[in-house]
């Protein structure tokens, strides 16, 4: 039988939001789970941000619309003096809300949640706040405490050798097309890659990026703010032009076909694989077919393995894979399993990535050339 928690094994958990009604449900709701420890409340930013020295929580969860200073303004004040805590945002699942979303997930933030939106219906908003809220509370909070352990007591000597790329770095010119797949942690992320390139790649950029809709259009729309490359949702049919990007609208998976000897992009309601619609899967498969050898995987932070069986296609028909480090990573969990599995071709820390892209994509230069 497994022991309880002591106090030192619970997650600290810090709660901001201006409704007592809803730091109440939080509260209660967290308080149900022995391996979370609620340390203190606060009905605004200023307030949160004040706190955050004294309770040193391990994960914070920030409501955007507040008084006085509101989620986002709070969450970049926090980034500066503390990059790497976990922070979960709370949002209405309206358009408005999830324009504030995706700006707070941009900015830094670690993952949200959408809010109850019946508080009147007790017990459906503490089923919402237990299947979507606690999972990922326990999922940072455990990461946290995970450093935290091996910081305090190093090993002497590596239980196992670190993972090593499969082969070496990928040869210039010999990239086709990208197709990139990421989850938590991943329009901070792709803000970081498309804000880093000087002009449009020399191919087509293809992103799964787990989203439910609307969230997704939103998103394009930020990261062609951020760069030089223009981002579309994906429509089915949709040429596939070198120089441009497309994202797998939410709630759909995304596909290459060959028609007629061009790329095209086909948009689907087939059933989510690993429980993800769009998955990583299901577009690395595809593209695969399409580009074989000039293919370029790149997966980034996400939670889960999603894009393991996608890279192994991608390695069947002769591509590369490019993963995304642990250290940079806010969760390892896709990039690791694809690691781990010894598909990787290059492993490099996510401010490396865009230039290795460039790199890869450049078209190569005639024999005599520099």
């Amino acid at each position: 039988m497994n022991e309880p928690a002591t106090p030192a094994q619970k997650i600290r958990v810090l709660v901001v939001d201006d409704s007592a009604v809803m730091r109440r449900a939080i509260t209660t709701t967290l308080a149900k789970d022995e391996r979370l420890e609620i340390v203190g409340t606060a009905n605004n930013g200023r307030a949160a941000l004040t706190a955050l020295d004294t309770l040193r929580p391990d994960v914070v969860t920030l409501d955007i619309e507040m008084p006085e200073m509101d989620g986002l303004a709070a969450l970049k004040e926090l980034r500066k003096s503390h990059p790497r805590l976990p922070v979960i945002m709370f949002s209405s699942l309206t358009q408005r809300g999830a324009q504030a979303t995706i700006l707070a997930l941009t900015a830094g933030a670690s993952d949200y949640v959408g809010k109850p939106t019946d508080l009147a219906n007790l017990t459906e908003a503490f089923r919402c706040l237990e299947t979507e809220l606690i999972p990922k509370v326990k999922m940072f909070g455990e990461q946290v405490l995970a450093l935290r352990e091996a910081a305090a007591h190093p090993p002497a000597v590596a239980a196992t050798p670190p993972v090593t790329p499969r082969a070496g770095r990928v040869r210039r010119g010999t990239i086709g097309a990208v197709c990139v797949g990421v989850s938590t942690g991943g329009p901070m992320a792709l803000v970081q890659l498309f804000s880093a390139w000087a002009e449009p790649l020399a191919v087509p950029l293809i992103v799964v990026q787990h989203m439910p809709p609307t969230f997704t259009a939103l998103l394009a729309q930020r990261l062609t703010s951020v760069g030089v490359m223009d981002v579309d949702e994906a429509r089915d049919g949709d040429l596939i032009v070198p120089g441009r990007a497309y994202l797998a609208p939410g709630g759909r998976h995304l596909e290459i076909a060959r028609v007629e000897g061009e790329a095209r992009l086909r948009v689907t309601d087939e059933p989510p694989e690993n429980s993800c619609r769009p998955s990583v899967d299901v577009l690395f498969r595809s593209a695969a077919k399409v580009y074989g050898g000039g293919l370029l995987g790149v997966v980034l932070t996400g939670m889960g393995s999603d894009g393991l069986r996608g890279c192994q296609a991608i390695r069947a028909a002769g591509g590369n894979i490019l993963a995304q480090d642990a250290a940079t990573s806010v969760v390892w969990g896709m990039p690791g399993a694809v690691v781990n599995a010894g598909l990787a071709d290059t492993v490099l820390p996510l401010n490396e990535i865009p230039e290795e892209i460039v790199r890869v994509t450049r078209p190569k230069l005639p024999l005599g050339m520099p």
